[in-house]
Parts: C-alpha cells; sequence; structure tokens
C-alpha cells in the first residue's frame, strides 16, 4: 500500500492507494458513530457489502443513487438529503462516496451543504474518479446551461483507492479515466508522459505494477497542485486541460452519449491543436497526444453536427471566464501549461469555424 497525503493544514488528508483496501480497515477510522453510505445501482451490489463490514457496530444507512452523469443534478442531490433527514443524521455524521466521479461529486456536494457542512471520505470506483476527481475538494452537480457550475470546495478527510475494484471497470469507463491520466504528462509532468507513452500497453492490459504506478504518480501530481492553489485561483486551472472544450461538449449532448473523459481526450486535442496554431507549441506534442489517445480508443473528435457558435456559447459559461473573458488551458510546451486569454480570439473563432466544418458542423 502507498500512502500520500494531501498538506493543507487543518483541513489534510490521506490518500491510500493499494491492492485489496475494500477487504481492509482502512475507513472506520475516519468517521464516528454514524454513517451514510452513497453509492449508485452499479456500483452498491459489487461493494457495498465491503464498506459495510469495515463499519460494524455503528449507525449505518445507503442512499443508492440512479448511475450516469445525466443523473448529476438536483433532483438526484436531494435523495441524499432526504436519506440523512429520514434517518436523523446529526452533523457529526460521515457520508462515504462508494462509486465513480458523478457519486463522489455529489456526495461531496451534500457533505458540504448538510448542515452547513460534514465529514466525507472518498471511495472511487473508477480509474478517473481515482486519479482525478476524489482528491482535490472540488464538488458539484450539473446544470442544463453548464457543466458543475453549482458546487463548493469541500476536502474530504481520507481517499481510499483500491486498485482491484478496476478489474470489474468496462473498457470504455477505463479508457475514460485514462485521459485525465495523459493530462497530467501534457500540463505539468513531461517525464510522466514519456512513461505513458511506452507503457500503455501495459495499462491498457490491466497490469497491476503499471496501474499502481500511475494512480500513484497522478494522484502526487494532482495533490501537489491542490497544496499550491486549493481554490483554483491561479496554477489549479490548469488542471482544466481540454475540459473546456470537453465540457461544451457534454453539454451540448446533454450528459447523455459522452463519459467525461471521452470529452476531455476530444477537448485535448483541441487545446493542442489551438496551441499549435497560437505558435506556443511544437506540432509534434500535439501529434503524439493524438496519437497516445488514439492508443487508449479514446474520441479525438468532437460531436458531429457541433457548431462554432455551440462551442462559443457553451464555453461562455465556463468557471473560468473572468470579466466576461473566456481565458482557456493551452500548453507552451510538453509540461508547461498555461491559464491565459492572451490568446487571438479572432483566431479562435476561426479554428472552431473549420474544426466544426470538418465534423459535419457548420
Amino acid at each position: 500500500m502507498k500512502k500520500l497525503d494531501v498538506a493543507l493544514g487543518e483541513r489534510s488528508y490521506p490518500i491510500f492507494i493499494g491492492s485489496g483496501l475494500l477487504g481492509q480497515d482502512k475507513i472506520s477510522a475516519f468517521v464516528g458513530n454514524e454513517v451514510m453510505v452513497v453509492s449508485n445501482t452499479t456500483v452498491a451490489p459489487l461493494y457495498l457489502d465491503k464498506i459495510q463490514q469495515q463499519l460494524t457496530g455503528l449507525k449505518v444507512n445507503t442512499v443508492i443513487l440512479e448511475d450516469g452523469e445525466q443523473f448529476k443534478n438536483w433532483q438526484t442531490l436531494n435523495q441524499i438529503f432526504d436519506g440523512l433527514l429520514e434517518h436523523h443524521h446529526a452533523r457529526t455524521t460521515t457520508l462515504i462516496a462508494l462509486g465513480g466521479g458523478v457519486v463522489g461529486d455529489m456526495t461531496g456536494f451534500a457533505a458540504a451543504s448538510y448542515q452547513r457542512g460534514v465529514n466525507f471520505v472518498q471511495v472511487p470506483t473508477t480509474l478517473l474518479a481515482q486519479v482525478d476527481s476524489s482528491v482535490g475538494g472540488k464538488t458539484a452537480i450539473n446544470h442544463p446551461l453548464g457543466k458543475n457550475m453549482i458546487g463548493a470546495f469541500h476536502q474530504p478527510v481520507a481517499v481510499v483507492i483500491d486498485t482491484d475494484v478496476l478489474d470489474t471497470l468496462p473498457d470504455k469507463e477505463f479508457a475514460a479515466g485514462l485521459a485525465e491520466v495523459i493530462k497530467y504528462g501534457l500540463i505539468r509532468d513531461g517525464e510522466f508522459f514519456a512513461w505513458l507513452e511506452a507503457n500503455i500497453d501495459r495499462l491498457l492490459t490491466r497490469d497491476k505494477e503499471a496501474l499502481a504506478f500511475c494512480i500513484e504518480r497522478s494522484c502526487w501530481n494532482k495533490a501537489q497542485v491542490v497544496v499550491e492553489d486549493e481554490k483554483e485561483g491561479g496554477v489549479r486551472a490548469t488542471l482544466n486541460l481540454g475540459h473546456t472544450f470537453g465540457h461544451a461538449m457534454e453539454t451540448f449532448t446533454e450528459y447523455k452519449s459522452w463519459l467525461h473523459g471521452e470529452a476531455v481526450a476530444a477537448g485535448m486535442v483541441m487545446a493542442c491543436e489551438f496551441s499549435v496554431e497560437q505558435g506556443w507549441l511544437e506540432h509534434s506534442i500535439a501529434e503524439r497526444t493524438e496519437q497516445l489517445l488514439i492508443k487508449c480508443g479514446l474520441p479525438t473528435k468532437g460531436p458531429s453536427g457541433m457548431r462554432s457558435a455551440d462551442y462559443l456559447e457553451l464555453m461562455s459559461h465556463d468557471k473560468k471566464v473572468r470579466h466576461g473573458q473566456l481565458r482557456l488551458v493551452l500548453l507552451e510546451g510538453l509540461g508547461q501549461a498555461v491559464v491565459t486569454a492572451n490568446y487571438d480570439q479572432t483566431r479562435l473563432a476561426s479554428y472552431l469555424e473549420r474544426y466544426c466544418a470538418q465534423q459535419g458542423g457548420d
């Protein structure tokens, strides 16, 4: 087992990474005498009993949500509040998020809001959640006009990552997680990007040793950024490479047909291409990125029928907009991301028009 620490003073917490952790007692030390476990219809039948076995003797209730990004909304969030209130959970309760990024985000938001804030533990069961969304305390729900636009910063008290749960993860979900892994190499860890290129076949066959290193390195990168900029006032926004374009795709498709990681993959290609157009990035880096994503089985083009006007409108709701101006995460080199509004806006509009024309849009 590996242990990393997210050093945020009184809000610091550990990340445990290892095989078989759901069969060990890694959670009870971080909860009080009452617990609400939040999971979904896919994950609960597989792993809920292992969580409950760690909580013997405590008051334990469960809320089981529908599975899917389209359920990341107010109506589903209220199911968590309903469960907490119906079972009379106090401010001393602890929520446990057992599932992927959707479950983690909604459980965290519920924990941030219930009685003005209670503790929660992240137990991520998808690769994407393990390497990204479970670490850092960003919690949210979606709105029809924009993804993750309503939420709060609320750090967990622990993150427990059992690598064995990836054995049951569908290939499509696994590939979506690899998009976020590749992101770390692009924005701040060029050495890791080269390792991914050399070891992608091992990862795709879910080699245990390669996976453990991949998850640990990703979490280490995420933790370093979070410690430097917890509330996303600066460098933390670089973690959104590809997300501005990708969130627009997810919103356009109503969160139904694209996984988050798939949209991020296509969005990262767009960010790389536009960085090249700006003269900031070597074309070879954009090519290497696209080839690595293709090898993972990820999409590198956006939804057909999406117009440049759709991108611009939906991107205008992005959280990185400041004073009416959209900031983008772009690359100045491998491992060198910047968050900037100092790009040629006319060139962006022209790029989007050409891009969409190739995809069957305007």
